[in-house]
């Protein structure tokens, strides 16, 4: 008697995937929704600070109301006109003028209105500040001032960074040598601001060797050909640049190297070193592998820290950069710029939170997204 034969069934999909999928989209959704929340927060605080709770407004008529009185002065100081028309043209001149900057609505309505413009990226016109072509858009004022930003920022930051990390590292393995108890001494120096240092090294190198220029961005006039222009540039880069990195090196160092030294000690790398391993290897892949997070997230928020600039440097070398211009901004109290910056700088970090908790899942073993 045969036995009929079994049909062969098809293999069953698990759970797992749907579950994996459905897992990681709804972390996903809830960290989108957070991060949105947190950044409107944000925005509007720095609305309400910008505008010192409307305090601001006031501040301004009383400047509009001076203005006008000083125009319709100078417009009727050979005519005769009497006290009352007077009056009633500087009224009507200082009702235009508020509801040209939108004074004649509340602040409460027009700090959202604020809000709303900024989540989308509608920046307006600055009220005070202009660019260098005259224009008052205050997407092109960030825009112009934007790559001289990113040239301080960028050499400077980028450069303390990769190098305290090398030194660091150095370091960790000579442990209690004369370079490493050098850098513990000479930390303490980076309490020291870096505009500090930058009327120091103007004071050297400008007013007294004449090596090097006082500040700006190019020299006045700018060369014609590419070639000296560059030359130019870089020149006047010297003192913010290493002004920057001189300001906050040692204490980089020093962190870096106790960061090196935690992981060090650990049990997993003295076995390393008792299996034979040579240093190079116990570094890259028992040292650098495990904190990879760590410096892959420092590296990230540097990179997005340089949108926001060096105020107070750039101010004190006069370089052409954000920070100079939100400094600027501050003291003219211009909204749209202070809050057209900001909000730049919220997208920026809420997407790098966003895309960093990814990255470590793929970099730590350990870390599942939307995991416990």
């Amino acid at each position: 008697m045969t036995a009929e034969a079994q049909p062969i069934s098809e293999p069953v999909k698990t759970k797992g995937t749907t579950s994996t999928f459905t897992r990681v989209a709804r972390y996903m959704s809830l960290r989108v929704v957070m991060l949105l929340i947190t950044t409107v927060i944000g925005v509007y605080l720095t609305i309400l600070i910008a505008n010192m709770g409307g305090y601001v407004d006031t501040i301004m008529r009383n400047d509009i109301r001076e203005r006008t009185n000083a125009t319709v002065a100078a417009m009727t100081a050979n005519k005769s006109v009497s006290p009352d028309a007077r009056r009633a043209m500087v009224e009507e001149m200082i009702a235009l003028e508020e509801k040209r900057l939108g004074l004649n609505t509340p602040f409460a309505v027009r700090s959202f209105r604020y809000l709303g413009n900024a989540l989308t990226l509608n920046l307006g016109r600055a009220i005070y500040m202009v660019s260098d072509n005259g224009s008052r858009e205050v997407r092109n004022i960030i825009l112009e001032r934007l790559p001289a930003t990113l040239l301080l920022m960028g050499s400077s930051q980028l450069f303390l960074f990769f190098f305290s990390l090398f030194v660091a590292l150095a370091l960790s393995r000579a442990y209690g040598s004369f370079w490493d108890k050098l850098v513990i001494t000479l930390s303490p120096t980076s309490s020291v601001p870096p505009w500090f240092y930058g009327i120091f090294f103007i004071l050297i190198f400008a007013a007294v060797f004449k090596i090097l220029p006082f500040g700006g961005l190019v020299d006045a006039p700018p060369p014609d050909n590419t070639f000296d222009y560059t030359l130019s540039v870089l020149e006047h880069l010297i003192l913010p640049a290493s002004s920057l990195v001189i300001a906050a090196l040692f204490l980089s160092i020093y962190n870096w190297r106790t960061f090196f030294l935690i992981y060090s000690s650990e049990d997993y790398v003295d076995m390393a070193k008792a299996k034979g391993l040579t240093s190079r290897d116990i570094e890259r892949r028992y040292i650098l592998r495990p904190t990879l997070p760590t410096i892959v997230t420092n590296f990230a928020l540097l990179v997005i820290g340089l949108w926001t600039g060096a105020t107070i440097t750039e101010t004190v070398f006069l370089w052409p950069g954000l920070g100079r211009t939100i400094f600027r901004a501050i003291g003219f109290y211009d909204t749209p710029v202070i809050v057209g910056t900001t909000i730049i700088y919220a997208y920026l970090l809420a997407m790098t939170v966003f895309l960093l908790d990814f990255f470590y899942a793929i970099v730590d073993p350990r870390v599942k997204v939307g995991g416990s």
